[in-house]
């Protein structure tokens, strides 16, 4: 159980939706009511499964996966969107879901990204993850209100495909994968929320800058707005990542780190930390499925104070005080 969604149903309940893993590398999203100990997040009590690979795009040949969900509420909506790895027959791509209440999910289908030709690629062509919406519109690229989500594109198609090699976009030079941002016209999406799936104007917020990140980075929880701008944790990748999307293969260490994206044009990094905010130290962070993870994915307001949800090790689920200091 690791990588949680996370969100507060009707009732005013706060839940995560973890992603389960079962044998035979197959994932579903589950759904846990977090327990609370002196107003603190201490642990959960499992409400069943939620999402599981039924449609046959979510399934492969030998594996299956609806994986390492993202929940963001949008009140815009009354819904929230669920973005979530689909690992079926071509590897790891993006789809989404929304639900009023958590518990029933409708599917929205695959994204589909929109083509641009002045990117010289087609986004559709490369496996995908890490992807999360923001909470509300936000200025798209000709400065229309626009629901924006935070993806992370992978270049080497030799990953799903023996033999093929890296095809970068236009502009880009680091073949490394980071975070992307595209967008959806908030009107197409009051005429039909499936719009949602069909992002266009694509760009790069940013790409791996410090030690911590020399291997790739991603997004993490859904950003949250404070007073400079939209603050996005997201993690950063060290180590060495085979050729395989099997997790136990990888010699990696999970860090998180931060960046302030402007309000006025989110695929804009105003400033970012050079060093990560949380680093593996605790025994399970160290050990478990894939050792030295801490893999950010969810961040709740209890009582007024803000807590991070996180995978620990691939193999359980980690929670952290997120404070504001001076």
């Amino acid at each position: 159980m690791l990588n949680p969604a996370s969100g507060y149903t009707p009732d005013g309940r706060l839940h995560l939706l973890p992603r389960l893993v079962a044998k035979g590398n197959v994932s579903r999203v589950g759904l846990a009511e977090v327990e609370l100990r002196d107003g603190v997040p201490a642990g959960v009590t499992r409400r069943g499964v939620v999402l599981a690979p039924d449609e046959g795009w979510e399934r492969g040949a030998s594996h299956a996966g609806v994986e390492d969900p993202r929940v963001t509420w949008v009140p815009g909506l009354g819904m929230h969107l669920m973005t979530y790895v689909a690992y079926g027959p071509l590897g790891p791509r993006l789809a989404l879901a929304a639900s009023t209440d958590l518990r029933s999910w409708r599917r929205l289908g695959p994204v589909q990204f929109a083509y641009e030709p002045g990117l010289d690629t087609d986004l559709n062509l490369f496996p995908n993850k890490d992807a999360v919406f923001f909470p509300e519109p936000v200025p798209g690229p000709d400065g229309q209100p626009c629901y924006a989500m935070l993806h992370r594109p992978m270049w080497d198609l030799g990953w799903i495909r023996d033999g093929e090699t890296v095809y970068l976009p236009a502009g880009i030079t680091d073949e490394r994968p980071g975070i992307w941002i595209s967008y959806v016209p908030a009107d197409e999406v009051k005429a039909d929320i499936r719009a949602l799936a069909r992002p266009s104007g694509h760009r790069c917020v940013a790409l791996s800058a410090y030690p911590f990140e020399e291997v790739k980075i991603g997004a993490g929880p859904a950003p949250l707005r404070v007073e400079e701008g939209w603050l996005l944790i997201h993690h950063g990748v060290t180590g060495h990542v085979p050729k395989s999307w099997q997790p136990t293969e990888q010699r990696v260490r999970y860090s998180a780190g931060a960046m302030l994206l402007d309000p006025a044009d989110p695929s804009r990094v105003l400033a970012r930390t050079p060093e990560p905010i949380l680093s593996p130290e605790t025994e399970d962070e160290l050990s478990g499925t894939v050792p030295n993870v801490v893999f950010p994915t969810a961040i709740e307001k209890v009582d007024g104070v803000h807590y991070v949800f996180y995978g620990m090790a691939d193999a359980k689920i980690g929670v952290a005080r997120l404070d504001r200091t001076p």
